[in-house]
């Protein structure tokens, strides 16, 4: 469940709030103003600046989504997240319903899908209890199911102007916001050291196969179980404004090796079985690429996604201090040694040294 904490809605947004509830048809004016008087409560992010509150009864009402600030790049990922949302909607992707926005403040009005992630029954599993909401196996076939659709659906008619970072998944992302990211906010910012030769060139080298994947596909980017609501059953995806298009192996790589889940080896070869034999039937025989060089691509792309976990993790513990994130630092660092271990790494030493004296000054910290 998101924390809830004191925080009241400012009365400019509050009036805005009342405008997006009458342009919706969702309310009469005065049961807008009562509820955003009494029944407005605030709810806390994970990683994002976004600000959040709650209208209404837990997962009966709407949520309030507000950008952290009024920079132009908060204003375009709230935009993002309007324009491609409705996008995904009208493919039928399973997100919550977007009923209105503001584009002056970047306010929105989503639905509220409760508070139930597919993290929460996970842990409630690996704590020997069973949840409610389901069964977390069900719910990972679903999830990678209905990503399947959203991938190739989500990329019919995609308008890469809608995208508030980049407009698509490539090297250059690759470089500066994944490998780069680890070195600069992990292995210098957070353990002060220097980087050691050759561990540039070989970070470039494995960023070159991972962009050899095919790329048009539509791209979440942050695929992972606390971005996969589960309301009524069934799955519902979320945090989805940072898409653009890319390569189909990521989304699910970030959603298998996700260490908020921490799933065993053998689980996660079943479920990536299970995803390749969806994109199969979704493709037909028009699947562009065989299992074997899906699979290879995975696994670079794969290491891209780690890399990416382990700078952001470094970065919003020690900068943005939101010490959630710190006890997941040491499990994906971890997991990033051993996929270097892999056959497909030999070539790359100097990282493969680099990852595993990394696990080694983390813990003496």
């Amino acid at each position: 469940m998101r924390q809830q904490e004191e925080r009241i809605i400012e009365p400019a947004l509050a009036g805005r709030a009342v405008e997006l509830l009458l342009a919706a048809g969702l309310s009469s004016r005065r049961e807008a103003e009562r509820l955003l008087d009494t029944g407005c409560r605030s709810l806390a992010a994970d990683g994002s600046s976004r600000r959040f509150w709650r209208l209404g009864s837990l997962g009966e009402g709407w949520l309030l989504i507000a950008p952290g600030g009024q920079s132009q790049a908060e204003l375009a990922e709230s935009r993002a997240a309007w324009r491609i949302g409705r996008h995904l909607r009208a493919r039928e992707v399973p997100l919550p319903e977007l009923f209105a926005c503001d584009e002056e403040s970047g306010l929105l009005l989503v639905e509220d899908l409760g508070d139930v992630r597919l993290h929460d029954i996970v842990a409630a599993e690996a704590a020997g209890k069973s949840h409610p909401a389901g069964e977390a196996k069900s719910c990972y076939r679903a999830a990678l199911k209905g990503l399947a659709v959203m991938q190739r659906a989500g990329a019919l008619g995609f308008d890469p102007t809608w995208c508030w970072d980049t407009p698509r998944y490539d090297l250059a992302v690759m470089v500066e916001k994944e490998s780069t990211y680890f070195l600069r906010a992990f292995w210098q910012g957070l353990l002060g050291r220097e980087v050691p030769l050759g561990v540039v060139e070989e970070m470039r080298a494995i960023a070159g196969e991972a962009a050899r994947a095919p790329a048009h596909f539509f791209l979440h980017r942050d695929f992972q179980c606390r971005n996969i609501m589960v309301k009524e059953g069934a799955v519902r995806f979320i945090d989805y404004q940072g898409g653009r298009l890319g390569p189909l192996g990521y989304d699910p790589a970030s959603l298998l090796i996700d260490p908020y889940a921490a799933l065993a080896e053998e689980r996660q070869e079943e479920l990536l079985a299970a995803y390749i034999g969806e994109i199969a039937k979704a493709a037909g025989e028009n699947s562009g690429q065989s299992e074997e060089a899906f699979r290879r691509h995975y696994t670079f792309l794969a290491l891209q996604r780690n890399l990416q976990i382990v700078g952001a993790f470094a970065f919003l513990s020690q900068i943005r201090g939101k010490t959630f994130f710190r006890p997941f630092l040491g499990p994906a660092l971890t997991a990033l040694a051993a996929r270097l271990q892999e056959e497909a790494f030999r070539p790359y030493p100097a990282l493969r040294a680099l990852a595993g004296s990394a696990v080694a000054a983390l813990v003496a910290r």
